[in-house]
């Protein structure tokens, strides 16, 4: 089992590291801030489009992350959503 001060070299293993989950989690989020800015906002019709494509392509979470990590930036800037930024920042140096 991993410390918390070790740092997990991605390039060597993804042992440790849940990827999958981290992006489902990543996701859920990006469902949560688009039913909250509604149909007006032009992420929100973005969004929507790219989860539904993402889907019927049998795309995973982790891969839809990694197709728009600039938009999810984004997104997630438009309220300083630091959780979000976080967790989208970790998924990209450890998962993607």
């Amino acid at each position: 089992m991993m410390g918390a001060s070790q740092t997990v070299d991605r390039y060597i293993s993804f042992e440790g590291i849940d990827c999958d989950q981290r992006a489902q989690q990543l996701v859920a989020m990006v469902r949560h801030r688009i039913a909250e800015l509604g149909e007006g906002s032009q992420w929100t019709g973005y969004f929507v489009t790219k989860l539904a494509e993402a889907e019927q392509r049998g795309q995973d979470e982790l891969f839809f992350v990694g197709s728009h990590v600039n938009a999810l930036r984004e997104l997630f800037a438009l309220d300083d959503d630091e959780q979000g930024n976080e967790l989208l920042e970790a998924l990209e140096e450890e998962c993607c």
